[in-house]
């Protein structure tokens, strides 16, 4: 299943990504610092969305109370709860 949720308090502006029995597939973000989006994007392909959310969940971006990664842990609860 394909899911597209915006981002808040982030430089990316919107995450693209599809769940398939239970694993995060073609990460996508929107804005933000491309290399590193893509970067985070490859790394978790096929990864249990469960594992991303652990991983993910809380990390900071300098001053800021969320970050891309926190936001795709975010976005990624809120898929589940849509599955």
């Amino acid at each position: 299943m394909q899911f597209e949720c915006k981002t808040k308090g982030t430089c990316s502006q919107r995450i693209y990504f599809r769940i398939e029995d239970g694993k995060v597939y073609d990460v996508e973000f929107l804005g933000g610092c491309n290399g590193n989006l893509q970067g985070i994007g490859k790394l978790v392909e096929g990864m249990d969305v469960d594992e991303v959310i652990s991983r993910l969940e809380g990390i900071r971006c300098g001053m800021k109370p969320t970050s891309c990664p926190d936001q795709l842990a975010t976005a990624l609860k809120k898929a589940k709860e849509d599955i």
